[in-house]
C-alpha cells in the first residue's frame, strides 16, 4: 500500500532577509507547482515575533518525495541565502536515499525528526 509523507521544516529567516525571503519564496511556488506534480501541498507559515518559517509539504507516497527532492540541492543553495534550517520533521517513511540526501541538505547539526508509522487517514 502506498502511504503518505508529511514533510515539515523549520527555518529562521536571516537577519534583514525577510522581505527577500518573501519574495523568493512566492517566486519559488509555480515552478514546485508545474515540475512536481506529485507535491501534493506546499505551505508555508510565518511568524514574524520569532522571525521564523514553517514549510510543510504533503506527499501521497514515498516516490513523490523522491521527485520533489530531485534538484533541492540546487534550490536549497538559494533559499539557504535567506533562511536557516532548524529542524525537519518526517511523518511517513521515506527511500532511505532520499532521507540521506535530505539529511544532507540540511546540514550538520539540523535535528531531523522521523515518525515513520502511518496509522491511516486520508489526503483528499
Amino acid at each position: 500500500m502506498s502511504e503518505p509523507i508529511v514533510f515539515i521544516s523549520r527555518n529562521h529567516i536571516k537577519e534583514g532577509k525577510t522581505g527577500e525571503f518573501r519574495k523568493h519564496y512566492q517566486e519559488s511556488i509555480q515552478p514546485i507547482f508545474e515540475g512536481k506534480p506529485g507535491t501534493v501541498a506546499q505551505l508555508a507559515y510565518e511568524n514574524e515575533e520569532t522571525g521564523e518559517v514553517t514549510v510543510v509539504r504533503v506527499f501521497p507516497n514515498a516516490d513523490a518525495l523522491d521527485q520533489q527532492i530531485q534538484g533541492a540541492d540546487e534550490r536549497s543553495k538559494k533559499t539557504y541565502e535567506f533562511i536557516e534550517p532548524i529542524g525537519i520533521e518526517i511523518f511517513g517513511a521515506p527511500n532511505p536515499a532520499t532521507l540521506e540526501k535530505m539529511k544532507k541538505i540540511a546540514g550538520s547539526g539540523i535535528t531531523v525528526s522521523i515518525c515513520p508509522s502511518y496509522l491511516g487517514g486520508f489526503i483528499r
